[in-house]
C-alpha cells in the first residue's frame, strides 16, 4: 500500500472540495459530454476485459450482460443527468412537467417513465414511478428535490467510494452520484475482483481528475481500512456486505462486536451503503397459459442467473401459491431451465463455500450443471427463523422455493407481503409476477401490497435489475435502517431527478412479449427482455446500445430495435 500517495491524493481533494461544491451548475454540466464520449471510446475494451475475466467471449449472448450493465448503464445515466443539470442551471425544477398522483393515504407518487417517444419505443410496455416519503406534499414536491443546489454556500466534502466487484458500472455510477447529486469530490477505491477496469474508469473521469476533483486507489482490505479511517475523508459510500459495513462503522473483532452491541461507532463519519439482501420473487396465482408459465419460469431463472447469480438483487427465494393448479408445472419448468443452462464460471471469490453453507442443512436439493453447480432447493419452511436462505444473501447460483397456502388471491398477497417483510433479510428489491387479468381484478389488493412491501425497489412483471438501468429511479434500501440493523443499507444512488426524500421506486413491465400482448389485455410491442439469459441477441443489442446512447439518433435506435426483436 502506498500510503504516502493516498495522503497526497486526499490532500489534493481537500484543497479542491469547495471549488467543486461551488462550481457553476452549467460548468458541471459541461463535463458530461466528455465523460459520455470517453465511455463510448473505451466501451469495447471494457466489455472485452469483463467477459474474459468471467470466462465468456464477445460472441456469447451472455456478453450482453457486460454491455448493458457496464458502459451503457453509465451512458444512460449521464444522458439523463445532463438534462437535470441543464434544468437546474436554467432555474427549472428537475421534476417540472412530470405527472404525479397520491395513494389513498396521501403519499405522493411521481411518474418518471416513460418520458419521451424514444422511451416508449426502446422500453415498450414499461413504466416506472418514485414514491415519496410521507412527509412530502404535492405542494412541497419541487422544494424537496436537488437540495444541494439550493445551498447558498456549500462547503464540499471528500468522500471515499468503496467499489463493488460484480457489476462494472456500480463504481462509476456511485462516483457520479456523489459528485453531481451531492457536490462531493471522490477517491474511488476499486474492488480487487474487477480492478482490471480501473484504467477505463480513469480515462472516463480524466478531465475531472486533471482538475483535482477525483482520485483512484487500488488494493485490498488494508487500503480500504486506511481510507475509511483517514482524517481527510469526510464521508464514506460502500457497496458490499453488512459485515464490511460493520467493520467500517464499529471496528473489527470482539471490540467491534461490543461497539455494535452498545451502539458506539468507532467511525463517526456519515456512511451510505448498498448491501444487497435476500431478494424474493412472488408468483401470484392466475389464469396463466402454458406459454405464460414457461415464459415466467424463464424470467425467474434469469433473475437468478444473470451474471452467474452475483447480483445484489438476484432472486434468491421464489414464493409460490401451494394450492395453485400451475405450481407444479411452473416449478418443473424452473428446474428444467436451470438444468439446461450452460455452466458458468463462479468467478466471484467465496461462491462455492457460500453455496455449500446454503445447501448444507436443506433437503430436496436439486443439483444442476456438469462442471459448475446450480441449485434449486424446494420445500423450504416459511416459518423457519434459522433458514440460511432467509437470513443470508448467498451471492451465488442458489434458488430456494417457498410455498404459501391461502384461500384466495387477496389473502395470498397479504401472506406473501408479510413473509417478504418479516422473514427475509434485506430490503433492496422484490419482484412480483402476476397476470394482467389478476392485477385488474384485484387492483385494490395489489395496491395495498405495493404500499406495504418494505423494499427500496419493487418490480411488477419485471426484474428489479431492470430498474438499475433506469436513472430516474432511485437505487437503494428501504427507509429507516440504522447502523445496528443495517439490512440492505442506507441512502440511495442514481436518482438523476435528485429527490431528497424518496421512499421507494416501482417498475412495471409487460407480462408477455408483444406477439401475445393483446391476448392478455396489454398493448405494447416489447420483445423478449434483454436480461433474459436465453436472449440470443443480447450481445448484439448491448453493443448497439452504445452508439445510440452516444448519439441519440433515430438510425441508431432502429439498429437496436432490429436486433431486439430477434432476441
Amino acid at each position: 500500500m502506498d500510503s504516502k500517495q493516498i495522503d497526497i491524493d486526499i490532500e489534493t481533494l481537500q484543497s479542491n472540495k469547495r471549488t467543486w461544491a461551488t462550481l457553476r451548475v452549467a460548468r458541471k454540466a459541461e463535463y458530461i459530454d466528455g465523460m459520455r464520449t470517453r465511455t463510448a471510446e473505451v466501451a469495447r475494451e471494457w466489455v472485452e476485459a469483463a467477459v474474459k475475466a468471467k470466462g465468456l467471449s464477445m460472441e456469447d449472448p451472455r456478453a450482453g450482460e457486460e454491455w448493458t450493465s457496464g458502459p451503457f448503464a453509465v451512458m444512460a445515466l449521464l444522458n439523463d443527468l445532463e438534462v437535470s443539470l441543464g434544468r437546474i442551471a436554467a432555474g427549472i425544477s428537475t421534476v417540472d412537467g412530470y405527472s404525479t398522483r397520491q395513494t389513498p393515504s396521501g403519499q405522493v407518487i411521481v411518474e418518471v417513465f416513460p418520458a419521451t417517444a424514444e422511451d416508449r419505443l426502446l422500453f415498450s410496455g414499461v413504466s416506472a414511478e418514485v414514491w415519496m416519503d410521507a412527509s412530502v406534499t404535492p405542494e412541497g414536491l419541487e422544494d424537496s428535490v436537488a437540495s444541494f443546489y439550493q445551498e447558498e454556500d456549500p462547503r464540499g466534502a471528500v468522500q471515499v467510494v468503496l467499489a463493488a466487484g460484480n457489476i462494472a458500472s456500480i463504481a462509476p455510477l456511485d462516483v457520479i452520484h456523489a459528485m453531481f447529486n451531492e457536490g462531493k469530490v471522490v477517491i474511488l477505491k476499486k474492488n480487487p475482483v474487477n480492478d482490471y477496469l480501473g484504467e477505463h474508469l480513469e480515462h472516463i473521469f480524466s478531465e475531472l481528475a486533471a482538475e483535482g476533483f477525483i482520485r483512484f486507489a487500488y488494493g485490498g482490505v488494508d487500503v480500504g481500512e486506511y481510507l475509511t479511517s483517514h482524517p481527510g475523508v469526510d464521508s464514506i459510500h460502500i457497496t458490499g456486505s453488512a459485515g464490511t459495513f460493520d467493520a467500517i462503522v464499529f471496528g473489527g473483532g470482539d471490540e467491534g462486536t461490543e461497539n455494535k452491541r452498545n451502539n458506539t461507532p468507532a467511525n463517526t463519519r456519515p456512511v451510505a451503503a448498498e448491501l444487497g439482501g435476500v431478494s424474493p420473487t412472488i408468483i401470484v396465482p392466475g389464469p396463466w397459459s402454458r406459454r405464460d408459465i414457461r415464459h415466467q419460469a424463464e424470467h425467474v431463472v434469469s433473475q437468478k442467473m444473470h451474471n452467474s447469480g452475483f447480483n445484489c438483487i438476484a432472486a434468491q427465494i421464489v414464493v409460490v401459491p401451494d394450492d395453485w393448479e400451475h405450481t407444479g408445472t411452473f416449478l418443473a419448468d424452473v428446474s428444467e431451465l436451470m438444468a439446461g443452462m450452460d455452466d458458468r464460471d463462479p468467478y466471484y471469490p467465496g461462491a462455492l463455500q457460500r453455496c455449500e453453507v446454503a445447501i448444507d442443512r436443506s433437503t430436496g436439493v436439486e443439483v444442476h450443471g456438469d462442471v459448475e453447480a446450480r441449485y434449486v432447493i424446494a420445500g423450504l419452511d416459511p416459518t423457519d427463523d434459522d433458514e440460511v436462505l432467509f437470513t443470508t444473501e448467498v451471492f451465488g447460483p442458489v434458488l430456494g422455493v417457498v410455498r404459501l397456502t391461502s384461500p384466495d388471491v387477496p389473502s395470498y398477497l397479504i401472506k406473501a407481503t408479510a413473509f417478504a417483510n418479516e422473514r427475509l433479510y434485506g430490503t433492496l428489491g422484490v419482484n412480483i409476477l402476476a397476470h394482467p387479468k389478476t392485477m385488474k381484478k384485484h387492483r385494490s389488493a395489489v395496491d395495498r401490497m405495493l404500499a406495504r412491501l418494505d423494499y427500496g425497489t419493487i418490480a411488477v412483471n419485471s426484474w428489479t435489475g431492470a430498474a438499475y438501468f433506469m436513472p430516474k429511479l432511485t437505487w437503494g434500501a428501504a427507509q429507516g435502517h440504522t447502523a445496528r440493523d443495517i439490512q440492505s443499507g442506507t441512502g440511495v444512488v442514481h436518482n438523476v431527478l435528485m429527490f431528497d426524500k424518496p421512499a421507494k421506486s416501482i417498475i412495471y413491465g409487460p407480462f408477455v412479449d408483444g406477439k401475445r400482448a393483446w391476448m392478455k389485455g396489454e398493448f405494447h410491442i416489447a420483445p423478449k427482455p434483454v436480461y433474459f439469459v436465453s436472449n440470443q441477441q443480447a450481445h448484439v443489442v448491448g453493443e448497439r446500445l452504445i452508439p445510440y446512447a452516444a448519439s441519440g439518433s433515430k438510425a441508431d435506435l432502429a439498429r437496436v430495435a432490429s436486433a431486439a426483436v430477434r432476441g
